[in-house]
């Protein structure tokens, strides 16, 4: 089993956070979004993982080490590819086109899960779907009387069917998915200046491919500061359920209350504060003399005389003084 992680995009609707980190490298829950991901679907899939596939941009060559060593605590090789155009998902996916080869998972990097993850090895692969009230802005299936999925539509306008794709495929065959991005690629078969993954996996169907859509509990999106911070408040919520420490035992108090769930990482100092529910403090940061809750705040930044809620904090940077519902970003200062 390969899994292939395209994760080259510029998340600027999480800016700007994404201005000085790549959007899968957010933490959520204390832990970079893409780190969840793979183990989420390593320690659900029973087949061994022999190599997980990185596709990036220019992240620079520390990113690329942190990935390569999140593979390899799995037990897997890790490898980068580069995406250096934004030409789409199903150019994302051909970046590591070495890796079509056999059974592969594909998963795109701005999604988390919470799914019934078996592999049928009865069917030529798997898509994991998620009903929804809205799919006009998403990527949907159709099925037949059988269950199988016949027909993709990416952001209908009218009503085809609310079963969202979330980013996530299996393929029994990933030798077959490659040839018919090649056909796209080499027939320059482009919507909206990109390639697109539906478009291949439609000319598998239509090959008599039969997909099976996968059932998908929970679908925790991280594309904007809004869903991000939802998706922190709910994985704070799995790692409790599942009786995960998730507080540092470095963690230095005084006068102060934690309401759990929360994660809080090493070296932290809380003053005179009420700390949660549905809080993640990073490595090094301070909090003075503030109420916090359901709030994401990165490494080295400095909270005080704050009431804070529904925000994001980036790394080193200093808040003070202010009520909020904030999006600040690294290095910045509002005092």
């Amino acid at each position: 089993m390969k899994i292939i992680v395209p994760m080259a995009g510029r998340g600027s609707r999480l800016r700007p956070h994404t201005l000085t980190i790549p959007k899968p490298l957010i933490p959520v829950g204390g832990k970079p979004i893409v780190h969840r991901l793979v183990e989420d679907i390593a320690s659900i899939c029973s087949d061994k993982i022999e190599e997980i596939a990185f596709v990036i941009g220019d992240f620079g060559a520390e990113v690329e080490k942190e990935l390569i060593q999140v593979a390899e605590n799995l037990g897997a090789k890790g490898s980068i590819h580069y995406q250096e155009q934004p030409l789409g998902t199903a150019h994302a996916v051909y970046c590591a086109k070495d890796l079509l080869d056999g059974p592969v998972v594909i998963a795109f990097a701005d999604t988390l899960f919470n799914a019934d993850f078996k592999l049928d090895a009865t069917v030529d692969g798997i898509l994991w779907v998620k009903q929804i009230e809205d799919p006009s802005a998403f990527g949907v299936v159709k099925l037949n009387e059988s269950n199988e999925i016949v027909d993709f539509v990416e952001k209908p306008q009218t009503f085809v069917s609310d079963l969202a794709m979330i980013g996530i495929y299996y393929f029994k065959n990933g030798q077959d998915l490659r040839k018919e991005i090649e056909y796209l690629l080499d027939n320059e078969i482009i919507k909206s200046g990109e390639y697109q993954l539906p478009d291949a996996l439609r000319r598998l169907t239509v090959a008599g491919n039969k997909f099976k859509p996968g059932k998908v509990d929970e679908w925790l999106d991280c594309g904007n500061k809004e869903v991000t911070v939802h998706s922190n408040q709910r994985v704070l919520e799995f790692d409790l359920a599942k009786g995960k420490n998730t507080i540092s035992k470095d963690l230095q108090t005084e006068n102060s209350v934690i309401i759990q769930p929360c994660y809080i990482g090493k070296n932290v100092k809380i003053e005179n504060a009420i700390v949660g529910p549905h809080v993640s403090i990073g490595d090094g940061s301070c909090i003075s003399n503030s109420i916090i809750k359901n709030t994401i705040i990165q490494n080295n930044s400095c909270i005080s005389d704050a009431l804070l809620q529904d925000s994001m904090i980036g790394n080193q940077a200093k808040y003070q003084g202010r009520f909020g519902d904030i999006s600040l970003g690294d290095f910045s200062t509002i005092l």
